[in-house]
């Protein structure tokens, strides 16, 4: 099912989300929800805060040919960064849940993430490019961080926004 998306500002996007102690239908399901979310919004990624759900799952998945890199897909339960790079990129980012704005942001070029998957199995994901940045930005999400923090007003530009359901 589509969820609509929470647009900032709203108090969910800000406040740090709430770990998962077990895996339930619910959580599953969610999971699946923010899935499709994602893909009907043209997304890349999803924090379980912008379909207001205070708690910390992502999704991400990106397909080679739309983007440039490929993106496979991940559900992540309490997902955390362990390690990043000190080396660095800069690369326009945008967020569903603030339509019609970006900016260049300046990330670790690769990152180390601890998690569970859907199964409840630890699992360790090393990224880089596009994937690192994802994750990054996704992770964000759940400590209540957005990617226009990281920037001045006055870098922010205009974008074109896709149609999406929001609340």
């Amino acid at each position: 099912m589509i969820l609509p998306i929470v647009i900032d500002p709203n108090e969910v996007l800000r406040a740090p989300a709430q770990s998962i102690t077990e895996i339930t239908p619910e959580i599953l399901q969610l999971a699946a929800d923010m899935r499709e979310t994602m893909h009907a919004a043209q997304g890349i990624g999803l924090a379980a805060p912008q379909v207001g759900k205070s708690l910390k799952l992502i999704v991400v998945e990106a397909e080679g040919e739309k983007r440039g890199e490929e993106v496979p897909y991940l559900a992540l339960i309490n997902p955390r960064i362990t390690w990043n790079s000190t080396q660095r990129t800069t690369f326009t980012e945008g967020c569903l849940s603030i339509p019609g704005v970006e900016g260049d942001v300046s990330r670790p070029a690769q990152v180390r993430v601890k998690a569970l998957d859907l199964e409840g199995n630890e699992v360790q994901i090393e990224a880089k490019g596009l994937f690192a940045r994802v994750l990054q930005h996704e992770i964000d999400h759940l400590n209540g961080k957005l990617f226009t923090d990281y920037l001045p007003k006055k870098e922010l530009r205009e974008r074109d926004a896709p149609e999406y359901d929001r609340a």
